[in-house]
């Protein structure tokens, strides 16, 4: 077993998991898509490439199936949930960085009040899909659960 150093994409990797109990690659860039992706930048491809590394280091374990595509398939290990854990439980000192298009624009010189509604706009679509994501507990069937969280969030934007 390999020692790494684990970064944000190994965490988000290693909560998801957490939450989905197994997931492939593609499951899990579907998940960031619809949840952390919101307030989270990277690259899609990060997912792709992040599980087997984890795994080779024993935070994961990964099975390939055996018919149909043969995708891969990857769930935590003892290992992973403690180190989510240990990152979970400590407080984070470090600043963030912020890389806000509208706020850019503003200090160019941007109308603050054409920016305000558009910004107003843009939120009020997430804000309905952020608390609906965040209270589904984790469990084997968050696809489900996922799934019928999307279907309330396309029933509110038809209706409004």
């Amino acid at each position: 077993m390999q020692e790494i150093q684990l970064t944000p994409t190994s965490y988000i990797v290693l909560g998801l998991l957490d939450q989905a109990s197994e997931a492939t690659p593609y499951e899990l860039k579907q998940m960031v898509d619809v949840s952390v992706g919101h307030f989270w930048s990277l690259p899609r491809s990060q997912l792709y490439a992040e599980p087997a590394r984890l795994a080779r280091a024993g935070y994961l374990t990964e099975s390939q199936e055996q018919d149909g595509r043969r995708r891969k398939r990857y769930s935590l290990t003892e290992r992973g949930r403690d180190a989510l854990g240990r990152w979970t439980g400590a407080p984070t000192q470090q600043i963030t960085e912020l890389r806000d298009l509208a706020f850019l624009k503003l200090y160019f010189g941007a109308d603050p009040a054409a920016m305000a509604e558009a910004q107003l706009a843009a939120l009020q679509q997430i804000a309905y899909r952020g608390p609906r994501l965040f209270e589904i507990p984790p469990g084997p069937d968050i696809w489900d659960r996922l799934e019928r969280s999307r279907d309330t969030l396309n029933e509110l934007e038809r209706s409004s």
